[in-house]
């Protein structure tokens, strides 16, 4: 599956992340650190193979704010 960064934390220099990204299918994929087992215990109606991954709210508005661009563009 090919996919197309839409934003990366600002602050994290050339390495490291989260970010995220556009899938080919349209779909989301976020790339952050995993949050830990005392935060995931915490979650609700978790299925197998599913975690969870923290990420600033700042990546996540700004791949909104470039997904919409990309809509308008099209």
């Amino acid at each position: 599956m090919r996919l197309e960064m839409l934003y990366k934390d600002q602050n994290s220099g050339a390495n490291g992340c989260p970010a995220i990204y556009l899938a080919e299918n349209g779909q989301i994929v976020v790339q952050g650190a995993a949050v830990d087992q005392d935060t995931f215990v915490n979650l609700v109606n978790v299925l197998p193979g599913e975690i969870a991954l923290q990420i600033a709210p700042e990546v996540l508005l700004g791949a909104v704010d470039r997904l919409r661009a990309k809509g308008e563009a099209s």
